[in-house]
């Protein structure tokens, strides 16, 4: 087990490393500053500028500055929309808020996605099937911004049903979250939902099934105790990386009930070039999902104890 954790950090580190080096590469091609706005100013300042955050330098060396910060524990500064403010603080300050809305989303897209899986399965080829593939088909096809922009139409506003707030406002309780939560966890509820599906009617056509159906044991024994187990291998596959994206924040819904969280902030940046916020983040969202994978490898040996960790492709 020590080999397996040593192999994986070392494989963390490596793509950390990598996500850094692509995204400063990348951030640096693309044209333009951070400086650049309806007031530019002159060059005279721009130099200074450029010359106080060292962004007067060579790519190669600016990138081996910044690697050799992170090391230190120091991400940098945010240049342009908390200018001078520690992009570390700022992710500090943003994430609770994103985690406690993508935390309620996955929530409650696992506890309903799960059963209705199972009932699919269950109920094969019969009505209920059908309709629960049919809404998971729209879910899937259908992009968050739609799923928002939908709730936002129908359910705020004066010229509807006004049921709830249009802007996310944590002062008005519950009803502030159950739009944004409810448009985040959609996609994943869906996706949860038909992915059970798949595993339980492949766990359900085993052999140790109709050995439990020959016994005697009730159906609902059957799926929950011995098939569901099995199945939910490849579903915690997917949740691995989801919980991480879904945590970290929902770019888009963030963006349409503007709720202040580190994915709305992340397109700000990206928007307004403050460099330093948009690696920052980044670096941040792979470590995230790098951690995610590990604690999915930890789950498969929960729920099947035969996988082993250290053998057959650690």
């Amino acid at each position: 087990m020590g080999k397996y954790f040593v192999k994986r950090l070392g494989m963390a580190i490596l793509t950390i490393f990598l996500v850094a080096c692509l995204t400063f590469l990348l951030m640096n091609a693309v044209p333009g500053s951070p400086w650049l706005s309806e007031k530019t100013p002159s060059e005279t300042t721009l130099a200074a500028l450029n010359a106080k955050y060292g962004l007067d330098k060579p790519v190669y060396v600016q990138l081996f500055m910044y690697l050799k910060n992170i090391l230190h524990g120091d991400f940098g500064v945010s240049l342009k929309m908390q200018k001078n403010r520690a992009v570390l603080d700022i992710i500090v300050d943003m994430f609770p808020v994103s985690a406690k809305v993508g935390a309620l989303a996955l929530l409650w897209a696992i506890l309903v996605g799960v059963p209705l899986g199972c009932l699919a399965a269950f109920k094969r080829g019969k009505l209920t099937d059908s309709i629960l593939r049919v809404i998971c088909t729209l879910g899937i096809s259908m992009p968050s911004f739609v799923v928002a922009s939908v709730l936002l139409v129908t359910l705020t506003g004066n010229n509807a049903l006004n049921l709830f707030p249009s802007i996310f406002d944590p002062s008005q309780g519950w009803r502030a979250y159950v739009l944004p939560c409810f448009a985040l966890g959609f996609y994943p509820m869906c996706y949860t939902a038909r992915q059970t599906r798949s595993a339980m009617l492949d766990s359900l056509s085993q052999e140790y099934i109709k050995t439990a159906r020959a016994k005697g044991l009730k159906n609902k024994k059957i799926i929950f105790k011995h098939a569901l187990r099995n199945a939910l291998i490849p579903v915690i596959t997917y949740l691995g990386p989801q919980v991480a994206f879904t945590l970290c924040g929902g770019f888009v819904v963030e963006s349409v009930f503007s709720i202040p969280g580190l994915g709305r902030y992340f397109v700000q940046s990206i928007q307004n070039r403050d460099y330093p916020v948009i690696m920052g983040t980044t670096i941040f969202l792979a470590a995230f999902i790098i951690l995610m994978n590990l604690v999915v490898d930890l789950l498969y040996k929960v729920a099947d104890p035969r996988i082993s960790l250290t053998k057959g492709g650690e």
